[in-house]
Order: C-alpha cells, then structure tokens, then sequence
C-alpha cells in the first residue's frame, strides 16, 4: 500500500490548530529575521514565506518594504499572522497553500523562504521543486531548518516514543538539516548554496514558563487529548529532564541553544 499523503497533510492541519502556537513562534523569530537578512530582501521585491505559521519570516520581509504573500497549510496559523498584523500597515496576503503544490506562476517572485515549516512537508523533493519553480532566475531561496544534532531534534526523540512510528518512506524531516541532503536536493535547480550552521537560542525567565510554552502549542495539545494522564505527565518529566541537561541558564532562567542550518540559494 503506498503512503497516504493527504492524510499525513490533514493529521499535521489538524495539530497545527491547536494550542497558542504563538508562545513557540516568539522563540524562533531571531532566526526568520536573520534569515531575510541573509536573503537580501529589499524594498519593492516580492516575497513568498512558505509554511510560515504566525507569520514571522513574511513579517521580517514586509518590514523591510518588500510586497509578501504568507502561504501556510493550516488556515488557524494564517488567522494568527492576519491578528500579528492588523495593526501595522505591512504590505501581507495571506494564503491557505501546501508546499507540495504552491498555488503560484513559475518564476513569480524575488525570493522564498522558509522557516522551520517546509521542512515538515512529507516529500522533500517535491518541496524543494516548489520552492525554485516559483522563483524567477536568478532569485533567492532561503530556508532556516533544524539539524539532526539540534535540541529540537532531541526533544522530538523523547516526545515519539508516545507517538506513533511515521508511515515508512517518509524521510526524517531533520535531513534537511544535513548540508549534503540540502545540496542534493537543490543541484538540480541553483546556481549557488550558502549553508551556514546557525544558533537560535530560547529564553524563558523560569521553569513555569518554559512548561507553558511547552504544553500550550499542537503537538503537546494533541497528545494531551489523547494520551492517558499518567503517560502525558511522564512525557513531560522526560522533556523537563532534557531541558535540564541542557540549560545553561542560572538562578531559575532556562536558556537553551538550538541549532540549525541557514540556506541561501540563488536559481540558476
């Protein structure tokens, strides 16, 4: 039987919906707007943030002067980036789009981008083919993506074992965090790859803090609903744990350093 991936798609929808995502997003802003740096984007360009969540990469561009379209699968995501930004006068429209079949002209924009969101898509090559299809030569394609040696990579080793095993054949969304995957996946479509190892780091002023992020956003939500208590409350204490071994925070702050890849692709 081949792998259903409408229904891989639906299932991550259907998290991504839950919680207030936007108490995770706040941590990762530093690197969306690092990345638009890197990217050069400017005044008058057109920007499209692929998988953007709460927007923070399309809002990085738009303060910048660029005209952006944020595309996301999950239509509660696109609601929080139009509630980001209701009160600013930033050039942003919002679309309900998969990665895997971006709803857009070849060769449209200046630059893509995306942020710790594309790299969840089930079919990597697939992605990758979007991502330089909808920008014109010579244009820019970024993408921020958590290693393989990275703290989320870590935490998403406790959190599976209370998980299902992913369908086979799907590839570990991490490989996008290897420097040769990314250059595999993109020698068919650029003319240059920048690839940088990058740190972005957490900060949370206590503990109850770094446990409200934690337990408030889709996948924490998500396997509350449906894991017996006993089993949710020990998932936490491993996930506190691994928090702990990390922490390099003192008198009661947890700061904890996650590493990634930062791309910048030119098409050739």
């Amino acid at each position: 039987m081949g792998i259903d991936f409408e229904q891989i798609k639906a299932g991550a929808k259907a998290m991504w919906s839950l919680g207030d995502y936007s108490l995770l997003a706040a941590g990762l802003e530093p690197a969306a707007r690092d990345l638009v740096d890197a990217c050069g984007v400017a005044s008058g360009q057109e920007v499209l943030d692929v998988a953007t969540g709460s927007g923070n990469c399309a809002i990085a561009a738009a303060r910048k002067g660029a005209r952006v379209v944020a595309s996301d699968l999950t239509p509660a995501m696109l609601a929080l980036g139009r509630a980001r930004t209701a009160t600013e006068d930033l050039e942003i429209e919002w679309i309900e789009a998969d990665a895997e079949d971006l709803p857009f002209t070849t060769g449209r924009f200046d630059c893509v981008t995306s942020v710790f969101g594309a790299m969840i898509a089930p079919r990597q090559d697939v992605v990758a083919s979007e991502l330089f299809r909808v920008v014109r030569p010579g244009g820019t394609v970024g993408m921020a993506n958590w290693t393989p040696e990275s703290f989320m990579k870590k935490m998403g080793e406790v959190t599976s074992r209370y998980a299902p095993p992913p369908p086979a054949g799907v590839p570990d969304a991490f490989r996008w965090g290897e420097e040769e995957t990314v250059r595999s996946l993109f020698e068919a479509f650029a003319s240059s790859v920048q690839i940088d190892r990058r740190i972005v780091t957490w900060t949370y002023g206590s503990w109850d803090e770094m446990r409200s992020v934690g337990e408030n956003f889709g996948g924490s939500v998500m396997a509350k609903k449906m894991m017996p208590p006993s089993m949710f409350a020990q998932m936490g204490e491993f996930v506190e744990a691994l928090f702990r071994e990390h922490n390099r925070g003192t008198e009661g702050t947890v700061v904890i350093d996650n590493e990634y890849l930062q791309v910048v692709a030119h098409r050739a």
